[in-house]
Parts: C-alpha cells; sequence; structure tokens
C-alpha cells in the first residue's frame, strides 16, 4: 500500500468515527463554520461508501458506491468499470453507458489518467468530456472510476485521482480481508488433516479388540469415535462453545484410554460458569493430543493428564498440564514460529496443531492471547489458553455433538 492510501486510511478510520458521533450529537449544531462543515460532509459521504467495497470490486458494491463517489466529485455522471465491462453508472444521461467501456480502454492499457471528448446530439445533455483513472490493487489495474461533465477542469482531474486512490485502499482492504478469511480456512483445513492417522488406526484396533470379548463396549466406543470424527470434520462455524470442544476431547480420552487403560489417568477441573464461552474451533484438541504423547513417551509408569478451566474475571483461563518427558524452551519456541518441528510423524503433526493453535488465537483476540507454555526437560508441559469471555465478532457456532 504507498502513502498516499496509507495517509487516506489513517485518516478515515480516525476521523470518520468522530464525525459520525458529531453528526449524531450537533444534529442542529455548529460545526465550526463552512470548511469545517465541508470537511465533515466529504468524509461522511466517504464512509458511506466505504462498506459496498468490503467484497472488493463488484457490480453490487459498485452500484451501490457510485452515487456517493458522484456526491463526492460533483460531477454529471460517474462510472465504474472492472476492465471487461461496466459495473455501475450513476447520473441521468444513461445514453451514455454503452460508451463508458470503450472510455476506460486507454487507461486500463497504460494505467494513467486519460481525458477525452464526448460526442453527444442531445442539446438537454449536459456531458461532453470525460476523465478516466484507473483503479489498482498491488499496482495492478482492476478497474476504472470516469467523471463526466461539460468540462474537465484540473480540478476534477486531482479529485477524481484522489477518490481513485481511496477506492484502492477500500479494495486493498478487502483484497486483505479475503485472504485472512482464506488463511483460516486453510489452516482449518490442515488442522484437521493433522488428526494422526496413527490415532485412528490405534481406536479401531482398540474397538476391534472388543467385539468378540465385549461387543456391548465395543458398540460405545465405536459410537464414540463416531462423534469425534464428526465434531472434527464438521464444517460451519470457526468458534464453538467450550462445553462443545471438552465433549470431544473427552471422547478423545475415551478412546485413548480404552487404549492404554490404567497408563493414562486424566483429571479435570472445569468452572460450571466457563463452559458457554466461546472459542476457536480446535484450539483445544491439539494440546491434549501433545499432552498424551508427551505424558506416556519414554515411561513404565502412567502418565497423568489435568485439564483446567477457570474463570478470571473478563478471561476464560484454560490449562492442559502432563507430567512427561518435557522439552526445551528454545525448541517450544522455535516450534511456535514455525522455525522447527518435532522428529516423527506424530510430532510433526503435534507440533503443526500448536503452531495453529497459537497462531489463531492471536489472530482473532490479538498477540496477548497467544499459547502459554511452561516446560523443562524432564518437567513435564504446562499449555495455558486466555479467551475473552466476551469479544466483538465471536460467536460460537453450535454443531453436532
Amino acid at each position: 500500500m504507498n502513502v498516499g492510501i496509507a495517509v487516506i486510511v489513517t485518516l478515515l478510520l480516525t476521523w470518520v468515527p468522530a464525525l459520525v458521533w458529531l453528526r449524531r450529537r450537533g444534529r442542529g449544531g455548529d460545526l465550526g463554520g463552512p470548511a469545517r462543515r465541508a470537511t465533515f460532509e466529504t468524509l461522511h459521504t466517504a464512509s458511506r461508501a466505504a462498506p459496498a467495497f468490503r467484497a472488493g470490486l463488484t457490480e453490487q458494491g459498485a452500484q451501490k458506491a457510485a452515487r456517493h463517489l458522484r456526491a463526492l466529485l460533483g460531477c454529471a455522471a460517474l462510472a465504474i468499470t472492472d476492465g471487461e465491462r461496466l459495473l455501475a453508472w450513476d447520473g441521468e444521461h444513461d445514453h451514455h453507458t454503452e460508451e463508458g467501456p470503450r472510455h476506460a480502454e486507454a487507461t486500463l492499457a497504460s494505467g494513467r489518467t486519460q481525458v477525452h471528448d464526448v460526442v453527444c446530439d442531445r442539446l438537454d445533455c449536459p456531458i461532453r468530456r470525460v476523465v478516466v483513472v484507473p483503479l489498482a490493487t498491488d499496482d495492478r489495474v482492476v478497474g476504472t472510476l470516469a467523471a463526466y461533465g461539460e468540462e474537465v477542469p484540473a480540478g476534477l482531474i486531482r479529485a477524481a485521482e484522489e477518490v481513485a486512490q481511496w477506492v484502492d485502499a477500500q479494495l486493498e482492504l478487502a483484497e486483505l480481508d479475503h485472504s485472512r478469511t482464506l488463511l483460516m480456512e486453510a489452516e482449518m483445513r490442515a488442522l484437521r488433516a493433522q488428526i494422526s492417522p496413527h490415532f485412528i488406526y490405534n481406536s479401531l484396533t482398540t474397538i476391534a479388540s472388543f467385539v468378540r470379548s465385549d461387543p456391548e463396549r465395543a458398540r460405545e466406543l465405536l459410537l464414540e469415535f463416531a462423534g469425534f470424527t464428526r465434531y472434527s470434520f464438521r464444517r460451519h462455524g470457526d468458534f464453538t462453545t467450550l462445553a462443545e470442544e471438552l465433549r470431544s476431547i473427552d471422547r478423545y480420552l475415551l478412546l485413548q484410554r480404552a487404549r492404554f487403560g490404567e497408563q493414562l489417568r486424566v483429571t479435570l477441573r472445569i468452572a460450571p460458569e466457563v463452559l458457554p464461552v466461546a472459542v476457536p474451533f480446535l484450539c483445544l484438541q491439539p494440546l491434549v493430543e501433545n499432552a498424551v504423547r508427551h505424558g506416556l513417551q519414554d515411561r513404565s509408569e502412567p502418565g497423568l493428564i489435568t485439564i483446567v478451566a477457570e474463570d478470571a474475571g473478563s478471561d476464560c483461563v484454560i490449562s492442559v498440564d502432563d507430567d512427561g518427558i518435557g522439552m526445551e524452551p528454545d525448541d517450544v519456541r522455535r516450534l511456535l514460529s514455525g522455525e522447527s518441528r518435532p522428529p516423527g510423524e506424530d510430532g510433526d503433526a503435534a507440533g503443526i496443531g500448536l503452531a495453529n493453535v497459537d497462531g489463531r488465537l492471536r489472530q482473532v483476540y490479538g498477540d496477548e492471547y497467544g499459547l502459554a507454555v511452561e516446560t523443562g526437560p524432564g518437567a513435564g508441559t504446562k499449555v495455558t489458553v486466555r479467551v475473552p469471555k466476551y469479544a466483538p465478532g465471536v460467536t460460537a457456532s453450535s454443531g453436532p455433538l
């Protein structure tokens, strides 16, 4: 994003909320003279056009924004194209709409502002000239904005270019938002794909071992396995409740205890008041998988896993603790930063899962809400997750249990 666009974005983010407040507060009041009122009206009009570009340069968005952009420029008509077709036209003189794509051709080819004469045999039509400016994201021309009028003075050309730069900023923000959404979806697909094949194989083998000796137990375990996989691969909702996440973990641990017997011991301390808290989907599963792996690795005595969820004022604090082999703190740092992965197939899955959870927590809530890991060789590992009990835009989507 270039400096000019960054300045425009900063001004809008800083002043528009304040000006909207002034508009609400100052109905019938004084905004401080004509210059301030003009500034307010300009920024207010721009803020009304901004949401239309939230999804990028689309026909629906362009049609919603065109009226506001024409008001900013004060021109007789305004056209927006996407490089192939006319997306929007605002103005009474729509007999020129078919010429819009042709007027945009030179600007699309050169990436530069162009001024053209407009031939019209209607005496009542004020359109005689047009200035066409490029719309671009990442130095790539994606469309044009054209302002039509009787004359195209230097002031209109400069204003059209400034408005186009502002539109560019909105389009770049839309691309960033879209990229962030795609990244989160890709990370979620990757996390689901990392459910250890060994866990699936071992679970089914364990279930099969009970088919003859204890058919009812085999049936119960099979239902739990089905519930676990159904939850892990559900397709709706980036967030779930802590209660649903813990229910899936309980199924996972039930299957692991069926395999390891008394070698795996689990303690849970869950405060009932935090069960409805919304948490990122599959944010605890990798932590528990990692705890089971480290809690039972290279030892003959039973391993203990402790899961605690507590109310901490405005936050919910969840910890997963094991008394296993532990890790070097520097290895944990490199693991979470993506610099390295633990050795072994299961280790890779656990490591990528921890980094995935840490990244998603920071992305949703901010850097202060990343994973906190306490560990050392032979000292076990404790991973703590802290999430706000209420966060803007975070709503749990219930799924099948």
